[in-house]
Parts: structure tokens; C-alpha cells; sequence
């Protein structure tokens, strides 16, 4: 390696460290922030309010560690606090790999970034205001009447981490897809013929991640299905074939493309 490589590559590490501090800061701005408005108790009972309309009335959730009251609502608004600073985040981690991109990578890229982070909120936003309320009051019809349901806040706070991320990664199937598609590794056509396929698989993953009631597995099923076919109608933009056909029709968007990166090549042979 030669010193003027080495010199580059420590400019990187040094420009990535950088850009992970501000992250970092940005987001323990924002907790702060959260700390002293509304509060960490104040965002767990938002949280909770799902569950706790399901028990019976005058019932609340236990916390059977000794810190458990203190460290659990303080989690629960550390990741309020990510989600709120994750546009910042997705601004730094852009900004450190555009530079290396071609035009046309670039041109993709903003839009799954802000595509792939609006289908990750709806996943958990869908969740928690649809799933959760059908799930509990599932659970607590079939509660027997001897007992007194006290879930714990612990139990609790790992039971929604799990469903947020499970909602949060299904609702990426356009963008698996229209990525898939990109890189050539799958076609337009391929994936209707997979659909059948899809569907049994969404089926499956629904009735293995959630909760064993026929609602929870629909509302996670029929979603994926949906997004299935929204992700194939968006893979026909990107498709290969479809560039194609717009080359011949006298479109000069693939030559202009070829031209540009054939250009940032050359430019960064000589840098």
C-alpha cells in the first residue's frame, strides 16, 4: 500500500469516526431532550397502553427486578429517541458513502433510504395500533377467571422489541424486491411466477413470529402479501428490460448514464 493510499484510507476512518460521534450525539441530544419531556415513565405508559386496556380493571404490570422500574422505561426512551434521530443517522451514513457511488447509484439510493425508513415506521406504527390491541384482548379472553394477569414490564418491553422488529422488516419486501431486481439477480418475471411461493412463506413466518391466534398471523400475512405485489409493480421501474425497451424508444437516460460513470472512472484514476 502505497503512503498516498494509506493516507486516504485514514481519512476515511477518521471521516467515519466523525460521522459516528455525531450520531451518537445526536441521538443522546434527543434522549435528553425525551428525559426531561415527557419522561421515561410517561413514554412507557404510552407504550403500555395497549396492554394495559386489555387487563382487567384495576390491574397494572409488575417489575420484579430490583432496577427493573428504572432501567426498563429508560430503554423503551432510548429507542423512541434512535427512531426520532434516525433521519439524522441516514443523512450521516449517506453522506459518508455517496461520494463512492456513480450517478445512477446515487440516483437510487435517497430513494430506498427514505423508502426502506417510511416502511419501517409503518411496520411498527400498523403494530402497535392494529396488532397489539387484537392480541391482547385475544389472550385475555382466554385468560382463566381464577387468576390476575400481572405481566411484567421486562417480559413486556422484549415481547414488543420482537414484534416491532418483525412488522418493521416485513414491511422491507419492496424494497428487498426492487433491489433484488436492480442487481440483476432476480426479474420482474421471476417474481410472479415466486408468488404462490410468497404467500405459503408469509404464512409460515407469520405463524412462527406471532402469537398463536389467527389474527395476529392474518396481520402480519396479508400485509407481506400486499407489499409483495407493490414491490413487484415498483421493480418494473428499475427492471433491466424496462431500460431497455426506453433505450430503444430514443430515451437517453441509460446512455447519459453509462457516460457519467465512464466520466467519475476516469476521474478517480487520476485522484
Amino acid at each position: 500500500m502505497s503512503e498516498v493510499q494509506e493516507d486516504s484510507f485514514i481519512s476515511h476512518l477518521v471521516e467515519l469516526r466523525d460521522r459516528l460521534l455525531r450520531s451518537l450525539i445526536a441521538i443522546a441530544v434527543v434522549l435528553g431532550i425525551l428525559c426531561l419531556y415527557p419522561g421515561p415513565g410517561e413514554i412507557y405508559d404510552i407504550l403500555a397502553a395497549p396492554l394495559t386496556k386489555a387487563l382487567p380493571e384495576g390491574t397494572k404490570m409488575v417489575a420484579i427486578g430490583v432496577i427493573t422500574p428504572f432501567m426498563v422505561p429508560l430503554k423503551v426512551t432510548a429507542m423512541v429517541a434512535f427512531v426520532l434521530a434516525l433521519p439524522y443517522i441516514l443523512f450521516q451514513a449517506w453522506s459518508f458513502i455517496a461520494p463512492g457511488l456513480y450517478a445512477h447509484e446515487k440516483r437510487l439510493g435517497i430513494p430506498l433510504i427514505v423508502s426502506s425508513t417510511l416502511l419501517f415506521i409503518a411496520g411498527m406504527s400498523f403494530c402497535y395500533f392494529f396488532v397489539f390491541g387484537q392480541v391482547f384482548s385475544f389472550i385475555a379472553s382466554f385468560a382463566p377467571k381464577s387468576i390476575t394477569p400481572a405481566p411484567d414490564i421486562e417480559a413486556y418491553l422484549s415481547f414488543v422489541m420482537t414484534m416491532f422488529l418483525a412488522f418493521g422488516i416485513a414491511f422491507e419486501v419492496p424494497v428487498a424486491l426492487v433491489v433484488l431486481v436492480k442487481l440483476g439477480i432476480v426479474t420482474v418475471d421471476k417474481l410472479k411466477e415466486w408468488r404462490s411461493y410468497f404467500i405459503v412463506g408469509a404464512f409460515v413466518v407469520a405463524a412462527v413470529v406471532t402469537p398463536p391466534d389467527v389474527v395476529s398471523q392474518l396481520a402480519l400475512a396479508i400485509p407481506m402479501c400486499l407489499l409483495y405485489e407493490l414491490g413487484i409493480l415498483a421493480s418494473r421501474l428499475v427492471s433491466p428490460r424496462q431500460k431497455a425497451e426506453a433505450g430503444v424508444s430514443g430515451a437517453p437516460e441509460g446512455a447519459t448514464d453509462a457516460e457519467m460513470d465512464k466520466a467519475e472512472e476516469e476521474f478517480r484514476k487520476l485522484s
